[in-house]
């Protein structure tokens, strides 16, 4: 067998495709093995030209997010975001397979992993053959991934139909696979997108609710019903305060600002209160320092929630509306309450003297900027059972249109 050079003509590669053949195609990481990807037949052919083990099951190659309804069922909305934000690109989306998939591409397993490849001759070509492409590597198995179609020649002249020369490979790397038929999302094989990479485009995914306003207005309340509904709930209080115990970098920061705070039980929060609540100046370089760290913290745990496969969020901060994540919410939800009120919960619960839960409420803003700035307002002005019976009806109403 003559093994034709193709440069531009992908009409001709598609005839072979389509007619049970193999052609070698370039994409971005390495040049793979291709055969129609629903022809049982032409599948057995990589299999043999490789040496690959009929164990190993192959991905396809498809030209756009629109085969993931084809050949995948219960495909998750993060896997459209990961579709949506990296195809075509390096990366390798395995799902549950419909009928449609052979048995000889999925190994006998019953998923299937899918990629568009960022190369336009190969993209050109799944077009013109209006099928996907199971194609592996162009290598005999346990041999280097060929970044040019020199290469696949010297590794395969006279047992292929055809070498689509595309040119050197951009990337140079294989996909990154990730496993997303079910929770948590594994990462199969580490490729030309990183870990950290695929988790933040998939935090991004995530439906994040902003709940913000003054200490003591009942905030943990309106949490507690987002919990139930099933959203991961991150406290930037809580996050602050874990972060005064594990974090060196942030307590060097505010000592070095602000003196020794740090006693030997920790943070001394009336020590650096008397500070700054006093002097706004004072106050606004706190922020600036525990703002940052909270943060990447809130990043970090958003994720690591994604990765688990999480959908919903709720995060909660006094300062939400001046933070990193205030245009990430799908909206912003104030509680408000009286000040006496609020006052009374503060010194229940802290135990702290109700001239100090004053100083705290003074030194924050007041109801009136939380209620001009925020999609919605939620009042707390009567007992918990009436306020929370509230959220359960307003977020099931509000998140339903979300």
């Amino acid at each position: 067998m003559k093994t034709e050079i193709i440069r531009d003509n992908t009409d001709a590669a598609a005839e072979i495709i389509l007619h049970g053949g193999v052609v070698a195609v370039p994409t971005e990481t390495v040049y793979g093995l291709a055969a129609n990807g629903l022809d049982s037949g032409a599948v057995k052919k990589i299999y043999e030209l490789k040496g690959r083990p009929a164990n190993k099951p192959l991905s396809l190659l498809v030209p756009d997010t629109q085969a993931l309804g084809r050949l995948c069922c219960d495909v998750p909305r993060q896997a459209l975001a990961l579709a949506e934000k990296f195809w075509p690109g390096p990366l390798t989306i395995v799902l549950p397979a419909t009928p449609e998939v052979p048995e000889t591409v999925r190994a006998g397993g019953d998923t299937v992993g899918l990629r568009c490849p960022d190369h336009p001759l190969t993209l050109q070509l799944l077009r013109r053959a209006g099928v996907p492409l199971a194609a592996p590597s162009a290598n005999p198995s346990g041999r280097e991934g060929p970044l040019t179609a020199l290469q696949v020649v010297a590794y395969f002249d006279g047992k292929l139909e055809a070498i689509i020369d595309g040119g050197p490979c951009s990337v140079g790397m294989e996909s990154t696979i990730i496993d997303m038929s079910s929770a948590p999302y594994k990462i199969l094989r580490r490729g030309a997108l990183s870990e950290s990479e695929i988790a933040a485009a998939l935090s991004e995914s995530i439906r994040l609710v902003g709940i913000t306003g003054g200490t003591g207005c009942g905030k943990t309340t309106a949490l507690g019903v987002l919990r139930d509904m099933g959203a991961m709930i991150i406290d930037c209080d809580e996050v602050y305060h874990e972060l005064c115990h594990d974090s060196a970098d942030m307590r060097a920061e505010i000592c070095a600002q602000f003196g020794e705070v740090w006693g030997e039980n920790g943070l001394d929060r009336k020590k650096l209160g008397a500070v700054v609540f006093r002097d706004p100046d004072a106050l606004e370089k706190l922020n600036a320092i525990t703002h940052r760290y909270v943060d990447a913290r809130v990043e970090e745990l958003l994720r690591r929630h994604a990765m688990n496969g999480g959908t919903l969020a709720a995060i909660d901060a006094i300062a939400l509306l001046d933070g990193a994540f205030a245009e990430r919410t799908a909206f912003n939800a104030a509680v408000t309450a009286p000040e006496a009120e609020r006052v009374r919960r503060l010194v229940a619960r802290e135990g702290i003297s109700e001239q100090y839960a004053k100083m705290r409420i003074a030194a924050q803003r007041g109801s009136e900027y939380f209620e001009e700035h925020c999609d919605y307002v939620l009042r707390n002005d009567s007992d918990i059972d009436t306020f929370r019976s509230e959220c359960e009806k307003f977020f099931a109403e509000v998140l339903g249109n979300v």
